[in-house]
């Protein structure tokens, strides 16, 4: 019925800067946070390494936003990213932005959300898991988990296509939940873990890296890790931070319907990255008051497998069990059940504006540029559904974590190296927000990103060569679309 409404003509600018921050914060804050520490504890071994991996992920996001800032001021449009690509390097390598947000990155983020909220579903309703199966279709299994996962996506786009009011409303009550359960983990973990044996424990040789590793017979051991072996695994395991520290940029896609964009978006790219990045510190803060770092692979309580070894990786779950017991679990399921809703819920929101932005240069699907009578890109939503529903039959969590994070790096790079170029090319153009400690800040976050990206070639070729083929497809899919364009003409 999307199809036959009457159509608005251009969006509606109702969005103010705390509309604009929960979108980013929001966004971010999804359910890696609550998991990932654990798969970096197995790498790391160490407190010291595992909190340098945090602060420096939230150095690197923070520097990529302060960089955004400027673009974002110089061109407030829908789209965001793909605009700027566009303005700064042409038609070709913002289309490949496109795509690689339409199949993998933008979709296949908000996939592996959704599997994370059918994941802690199951905690609460152990028949609605991703274990059970219900149907196989060849290699293919069909879960109730996986269904609930494809409903809670079909429900936040349908939300969303009513109108941008309704999603930055749930944007604003789950981001306010999860943000405020969030200060009572970590301010209640802290006052009850600091000076604790634990803590201590977790706290002395800090710098003693070491890789847990298990054989081809099963079985498992903490191997020392030190010079460039712990530089490859130290890269390598960022993209678990990483991963729980991005979609900061979705706001950026609807900068037409934010209220004085100039200001509100930088503004709001800055407070939500800082929110974030300091809340994911205290987080694993709270983690290490309460659990040991290493614990036992074969511990019967949650205290003795420790963070590394958290029952399915969770380690927010294991954690809240030390102050609550048996009612953490509950509670915890909650929690990320509200918070992997409200992160995808604002991913959902932002996306159809790239594709709208596309579709207006003939790089999409014509529908997908239509508005429609509440001023919303609905085909472009359903679009966008559709596909992410297919991805989360694609494969595990951790694996569209890091094909989905890697392609979404390289184009970070692009996009920042995209501001050095307007710098020259567009001297005299305004800018009501100037990127803070240019060139040195966004220089730092190439350099950084681009190391990030040359380990997880090197370290996980097979999820990152995917990740890297899906963009390059990309190529023959432009010159189809160009050539259909110039036939048209």
């Amino acid at each position: 019925m999307l199809f036959l409404i009457h159509m608005a003509d251009q969006f509606k600018r109702k969005l103010g800067l705390l509309d604009a921050t929960s979108v980013v914060a929001g966004s971010m804050i999804g359910s890696g946070i609550f998991l990932v520490s654990s798969a970096m504890a197995r790498d790391l071994g160490a407190s010291g390494w595992l909190l340098l991996a945090w602060i420096l992920t939230g150095i690197i996001t923070m520097a990529a936003a302060l960089s955004y800032g400027e673009l974002a001021g110089m061109m407030p449009e829908a789209g965001g990213q793909y605009v700027y690509i566009r303005r700064a390097w042409g038609k070709l390598p913002a289309f490949l932005y496109g795509w690689s947000v339409f199949s993998v990155i933008q979709t296949g983020v908000i996939a592996a959300v959704a599997t994370a909220f059918a994941n802690y579903t199951s905690e609460l309703l152990p028949n609605l898991g991703l274990g059970q199966v219900l149907l196989s279709v060849g290699a293919i299994d069909i879960t109730s988990g996986r269904l609930v996962a494809v409903g809670s996506i079909v429900l936040l786009t349908w939300l969303n296509s009513r109108g941008v009011e309704g999603g930055s409303w749930i944007q604003k009550i789950f981001t306010s939940a999860k943000l405020l359960a969030l200060f009572a983990l970590i301010i209640f973990g802290l006052a009850i873990g600091i000076g604790s044996a634990t803590w201590n424990s977790n706290f002395t040789d800090i710098w003693e890296a070491k890789r847990w590793v298990v054989n081809d017979a099963g079985v498992g051991s903490w191997n020392e890790i030190y010079g460039w072996g712990l530089v490859a695994v130290f890269g390598m395991t960022m993209i678990n931070s990483l991963f729980s520290s991005d979609a900061w940029n979705n706001v950026t896609y609807i900068a037409g319907e934010i209220k004085d964009p100039q200001r509100n978006i930088p503004r709001s790219l800055i407070l939500g990255t800082t929110i974030v990045t300091v809340l994911y510190c205290l987080a694993n803060l709270a983690y290490l008051a309460l659990l040991p770092l290493n614990g036992d692979v074969a511990g019967a309580t949650v205290a003795e497998r420790g963070v590394a070894f958290a029952e399915m990786d969770r380690v927010g779950s294991a954690a809240a069990s030390m102050m609550l017991g048996n009612t953490a679990t509950v509670l915890m399921a909650l929690l990320i059940m509200i918070s992997t809703f409200g992160c995808n819920n604002g991913i959902i929101l932002a996306g159809a504006r790239l594709y709208y932005a596309m579709a207006k240069d003939g790089l999409f699907f014509k529908k997908a540029g239509v508005l429609n009578e509440k001023s919303v890109p609905a085909v472009g939503l359903w679009i966008q559904c559709v596909w992410a529903s297919v991805l989360c039959f694609s494969g595990t969590y951790s694996d569209l974590l890091v094909y989905s994070t890697f392609a979404s790096l390289l184009f970070y790079i692009v996009t920042i190296a995209g501001l050095f170029r307007l710098r020259k090319t567009e001297p005299g153009t305004a800018r009501p927000y100037k990127a803070l400690g240019y060139p040195f800040i966004p220089a730092f976050y190439i350099l950084a990103a681009g190391a990030v990206s040359l380990i997880l070639l090197f370290m996980d070729f097979v999820n990152t060569g995917l990740g890297l083929l899906i963009v390059l497809i990309g190529f023959p899919v432009y010159l189809l679309i160009n050539r259909s364009i110039s036939k048209r003409a």
